[in-house]
């Protein structure tokens, strides 16, 4: 006979599950025992033993028994039931905000209790917040608890007792039907020496003497195995996605010598060899007929848009179109000005496409898209709307990658993906580019569906920027320094922030910093820039800052990318506690693009909370963005670093990117041997840790 396999048998063949009960089990993606054996505690409790009363500490949870002294009713700031229970070593207190008569009378002196809870300091000593407690019988000896007490994720309408309960009844059917493990032992990793059922079994029932430190810390061993197969699991999920890209078509975008040497002849600049090398990698992957899924990492400043603008090139030369999408209509209409000053040289001509473009402008954009005569197309996710038709889309190029949610970039992909009876289906390269530095741990997990290039170097020339931390108290002698610096030809920013997103607070806010400036810095010419003008507005004040015409430009965060002004060397920014690390990191990048010496001053508000004062700390001791993004990653974890749009649903279950670093190496070597040599394990291991949130990474 068969047996039948875990995660066939739904939640409501349990005991005690009814159809109430399976609707909430839902709610916590319960659907079958299986779901129910990978629903790991949080913690543990630990009821095996008990504690001497003279040898309780604070702020641990212990087992007492012991017997009530005295019981009585006090009247402070709240109306209380105060219990002292003494043993052969101490007395301790307990205290219940909520009694009811029965309890008050049953809680009276000679009762013997064994309770369970948190121990505190209190007025008079030890004591225990409203503790589990049962009544103990000299003649009828209560058993401890035989395993520590697991905790586990819960919702509304599911207890502790049942879902402990359910688990157990879990346990029961894993000693009747077999629970398959998908990593074979000649994969010979220390990170896999449990066995997953042993894994599971010790999960749900630590005995006594395992080791809670590990367990709080999730460095068990236990934890451990079952950590690397779901890191796996995700790992194999990217893998088997651009398996499936690469097996799609894409034009071959063969190099074009001439056309690069032209487009590298008039530039103002030379390409650094890290440029050049990156180049060089793109060149070769969209010379083939597979789509590339190329990630470009580059600091602040490092010339990534140039190395896009080449990429280009490649694919115009090839007759092919090539569309660049970035997040913010500035960084969007930066892209623009490069573009066309680098290529209208060569005779490319370029749309320009956003959402706010509206009537005639659009249309005639739209027919130039549709009927190939613009080349490369720029824009805002307005490039993938309804009604944007590409003629032959080769080449998609993404800017602070960051910034969209897969979806996006799946929805501009597939854009490009050209079928017809004069077309054989074709989906175009895919170039990702992004200022913000991921830390490794974070690429080779998040990004494993994707060959990474890093610019490490800047253009020659360009100077550290030194950073201050300064009390919103100096800021008097900010504005002088400001002075100062517009005094000597220079031009600088003053960003401000505020905690609420809300374009009209952020607008008013710098507003009235705008006219305090103006009105402090009469002899200077004052720029106002936010996220509720008008695009044209934005541009002609960008231009006019650009040309030196503006030496102050007091902005919000819009100005975050993109924004390339030289002889910029002083940016201010208030309320710089309130930015997370990559934000503070990409608007002190807005200077020291020219030769001078530049400065960025961080004006913070008093207290500073920890987080806060470590950002700061981080920003005035390194330029370096990738060390300034494993900080990050350590101050706000993985999630809050990619940001959710674009980990989607990439919720580890019992992994943590940084805890488990050490593993990835291995991760990545498993991942590859299941795919050649175990290809039937891999979808079941995927569908057992992601169900159908693999989804989440199609882009």
């Amino acid at each position: 006979m068969v047996s039948t396999a875990l995660h066939e048998i739904g939640v409501d063949k349990l005991r005690g599950v009814g159809p109430s009960l399976a609707l909430k089990l839902h709610k916590l993606n319960l659907y079958s025992v299986q779901d129910l054996l990978f629903h790991l505690p949080l913690r543990y409790i630990d009821r095996t033993k008990i504690t001497a009363i003279g040898g309780m500490q604070p702020l641990t949870e212990v087992v007492i028994e012991g017997e009530v002294r005295a019981s009585d009713i006090v009247f402070g700031g709240r109306r209380s039931l105060v219990c002292r229970i003494q043993d052969h070593s101490g007395v301790v207190t307990l205290r219940f905000f909520h009694f009811n008569q029965a309890q008050q009378q049953s809680l009276k002196p000679g009762t013997k209790l064994r309770c369970f809870g948190e121990v505190r300091r209190g007025k008079a000593g030890l004591e225990m917040y409203h503790p589990e407690y049962q009544f103990l019988d000299d003649a009828k000896p209560h058993a401890l608890a035989e395993t520590l007490t697991p905790i586990y994720p819960a919702t509304e309408g599911v207890t502790q007792p049942r879902i402990r309960d359910l688990c157990s009844q879990a346990l029961q059917h894993l000693d009747r039907h077999q629970l398959p493990d998908w990593l074979p032992q000649e994969l010979n990793s220390s990170a896999l020496s449990y066995s997953l059922t042993s894994a599971l079994r010790l999960l749900h029932n630590p005995p006594p003497g395992t080791a809670l430190h590990l367990l709080a810390e999730g460095e068990h061993p236990a934890q451990q195995r079952l950590a690397a197969e779901e890191l796996i699991a995700h790992h194999l999920s990217l893998l088997r996605l651009r398996q499936k890209v690469q097996q799609q078509k894409a034009p071959a975008l063969t190099p074009k010598p001439a056309a690069n040497e032209r487009f590298l002849a008039q530039l103002p600049f030379t390409l650094t060899a890290a440029q050049q090398r990156v180049a060089a990698e793109i060149s070769a992957d969209i010379s083939q007929p597979i789509p590339m899924l190329r990630l470009v990492q580059g600091d602040v400043g490092s010339g990534k848009t140039v190395v896009a603008a080449l990429t280009a090139v490649q694919a115009v030369a090839n007759g092919q179109q090539a569309a660049l999408m970035a997040p913010t209509e500035i960084l969007a209409e930066q892209h623009r000005l490069n573009f066309d000053a680098w290529l209208s040289p060569l005779g490319i001509r370029i749309a320009w496409l956003t959402g706010k473009l509206k009537g005639k402008g659009r249309e005639v954009q739209l027919a130039a898209i549709a009927d190939g005569s613009a080349q490369i197309i720029i824009g805002t996710h307005a490039l993938f709307q309804e009604g944007v038709e590409f003629s032959n889309l080769g080449l998609t190029i993404i800017d602070e990658q960051h910034r969209f949610g897969v979806h996006q970039r799946l929805t501009l992909r597939k854009k490009g993906s050209a079928e017809g009876l004069d077309k054989a289906p074709s989906t175009p390269h895919q170039l990702i580019m992004t200022a913000t530095p991921i830390p490794r741990t974070l690429a080779m997990s998040a990004y494993a569906d994707l060959d990474c290039s890093v610019i490490d170097e800047l253009p020659p020339g360009r100077k550290p920027i030194e950073t201050v931390v300064l009390n919103e108290l100096r800021r008097n002698d900010v504005i002088e320094r400001v002075r100062s610096a517009c005094a000597n030809g220079r031009q600088a920013y003053w960003v401000c922030t505020l905690i609420e997103e809300s374009d009209v607070l952020e607008a008013q806010a710098a507003e009235a910093t705008a006219d305090e400036l103006q009105l402090r810095l009469s002899e200077l010419s004052v720029g106002l820039i936010h996220g509720r003008l008008k695009p044209k507005e934005k541009v002609q004040i960008m231009e006019a800052f650009k040309a030196g015409e503006i030496h102050l430009l007091v902005a919000t965060t819009v100005i975050e990318v993109g924004v390339d002004v030289p002889n910029a060397s002083l940016m201010i920014i208030e309320n710089s506690e309130r930015l997370g690390l990559s934000q503070l990191h990409q608007l002190r990048g807005r200077v020291g693009r020219g030769s001078e010496s530049s400065h960025c001053v961080l004006l913070y508000s008093a207290p500073l909370s920890g987080n806060g004062a470590a950002r700061l700390k981080i920003m005035r001791e390194t330029n370096d963005g990738f060390k300034i993004a494993e900080k990050d990653l350590q101050i706000r974890g993985p999630g809050e670093v990619l940001g959710t749009r674009q980990t989607g649903d990439m919720q580890f279950r019992i992994a943590d990117l940084q805890r488990d670093a050490h593993l990835l190496p291995e991760i990545k070597r498993i991942a590859t041997a299941l795919l050649l040599n175990h290809a039937n394990h891999v979808d079941p291991l995927i569908a057992r840790w992601l169900g159908q949130s693999e989804q989440y990474a199609q882009a």
